[in-house]
């Protein structure tokens, strides 16, 4: 099957998905998507009697379909090895009356490992055959987990150089020091004085700037993106839907054909994003909840049908959803306005240039079919935290907490549900430890780490823990109208 991707802001430019992954963002500031999705159903039988190598091979060969065969099963092996502490890569396991979809198993200790250990193989291949050639500068912001995540995949990649900006003093000490250790001489790091949504509004500048591109272009290099801006972050994703449900089947909980639904912490929307994609290609999802932090305004949008980021911005201990401008919900969108590129660039425009967008009554209602809401502020996620170790014995962490405070406030409509857990908790060991009832004041980061172990006789992964004899590499702080200049430094000096 044939099948082009073209921005969610207009059709004119059709290009195939080594091209899209190899470009990250469109031309005009809008993202990927393709209006073949969904055409060919994947086959539910043959899932839920895969592993998750098979699924992945699967759902990749269905969205990726210029990929060969051969390079998908190549991707999928690497992605997949040895660096997972589970053969299983992303386990189901009991939540009290629901589930839990563990998804930090990997290097990095968080979801975007699912991904992130498979955009770089992606986009190797893709360069191979695709790319002209050319270097790549992976250009990354993140709100905590991304950032490690990416540069973990990309360190040493050949071809690839990688610049991740976090947000300086708003994400843990675990998520810093795991971006600012970093080895690998093509990696960048620097911290940005300001929110998430600065750091990210700023690299949407940045691949927009035609004289940066210009500049670049006569190093032989080019920029992408490792967020989920880019659909070969997304579409890996896909994945851990599918191969949960095959596991609640396999497991006799939900017969074939049986709705699931599914909560996804979520401040970007990837995340949940993806499990709309599993929707459309054929898994039976009844309802995807999205749970929010105190900084909801996800919430008020599926609420009211008003997106309005003109609010305050909250520091909570949820630090990967502290995000007032979920990027990827442009792509929803686009396929809930059923391709109506005109109307989401409007939405887009009054966003940047109003503040805020209302999409029509039947958007809203479409919206609604599928996806539903909850979010929970940092009393009600401490509390989660607290009640589902001393009921339960499952110690989850702070994003993971805001799904399931999120999921127990809501009544059981008679469906399995599943929470997706994004994160090991010891990545935020001092919040985790305080919801615990324990007192945190004058301890570090690894002090907590090691209480923690200690009262709940869990053991932080070794990666986390060896954090504490790691040279800081990356001492960077700059102000946001700083980024472009270091994005060009750091091509300057990797691309030499």
């Amino acid at each position: 099957m044939e099948m082009r991707y073209h921005s969610t802001r207009s059709k004119d430019v059709q290009v195939f998905s080594k091209e899209a992954i190899l470009t990250g963002i469109a031309p005009d500031g809008g993202l990927f998507v393709s209006d073949q999705i969904g055409s060919a159903k994947l086959d539910l039988p043959t899932i839920c009697a895969n592993d998750y190598h098979a699924n992945a091979r699967l759902v990749l060969g269905s969205l990726l379909p210029d990929y060969t065969a051969d390079e998908i099963a190549s991707c999928v092996a690497g992605a997949y090895g040895d660096q997972w502490d589970t053969t299983a890569i992303t386990p189901t396991t009991k939540l009290g009356n629901d589930w839990l979809l563990e998804l930090y198993h990997g290097p990095t200790c968080a979801f975007k490992d699912v991904a992130l250990q498979m955009l770089p193989r992606l986009m190797s291949v893709a360069r191979k055959t695709a790319g002209n050639g050319r270097n790549v500068m992976i250009l990354t912001a993140t709100s905590g987990d991304t950032g490690k995540a990416a540069l973990d995949g990309f360190a040493d990649v050949e071809g690839t150089g990688v610049t991740v900006f976090y947000p300086d003093g708003k994400v843990s000490d675990v998520q810093r020091l795991q971006m600012v250790t970093q080895r690998g001489a093509n990696v960048a790091v620097a911290g940005i004085r300001g929110n998430f949504d600065d750091a990210q509004t700023e690299v949407k500048h940045i691949f927009a700037d035609e004289r940066v591109a210009e500049r670049l272009l006569a190093n032989n290099t080019v920029l992408s993106s490792a967020n989920s801006i880019n659909v070969g972050r997304l579409v890996p994703q896909v994945t851990y839907y599918f191969d949960a449900y095959a596991q609640l089947v396999r497991a006799g909980v939900v017969s074939l054909d049986e709705k699931v639904d599914f909560c996804v912490p979520t401040g970007n929307f990837g995340d949940v994003l993806a499990g709309y994609y599993a929707k459309v290609l054929g898994l039976p999802v009844g309802t995807l909840i999205v749970a929010s932090n105190a900084n909801n305004v996800l919430t008020d949008f599926i609420s009211t049908g008003t997106y309005d980021r003109r609010r305050p911005f909250h520091k909570t201990i949820s630090p990967s959803m502290d995000i007032l401008v979920s990027s990827n919900l442009e792509r929803l969108l686009y396929y809930l306005s059923e391709g109506d590129c005109e109307l989401v660039s409007s939405y887009m425009a009054d966003l940047s240039n109003k503040g805020s967008y209302t999409v029509s009554k039947a958007i809203l209602e479409r919206l609604r079919d599928t996806f539903s809401c909850g979010f929970a502020n940092d009393d009600a996620t401490r509390q989660t935290i607290l009640r589902t170790w001393d009921d339960l014995g499952i110690l989850i962490d702070t994003h993971t907490a805001v799904g399931k405070a999120v999921l127990d406030a809501r009544a059981h409509e008679g469906r399995q549900r599943i929470c997706l857990a994004t994160a090991s908790p010891y990545k935020f060991s001092a919040d985790v430890l305080c919801a615990l009832g324990r007192q945190i004041e004058g301890l570090d980061g690894f002090a907590c780490m090691d209480e923690l172990e200690r009262i709940t006789q869990t053991s932080a992964p070794a990666q986390l823990s060896g954090l504490r004899s790691a040279a800081e590499l990356h001492p960077n702080v700059c102000d946001r109208d700083k980024m472009s200049a270091f994005v060009e430094d750091a091509c300057a000096r990797i691309f030499a």
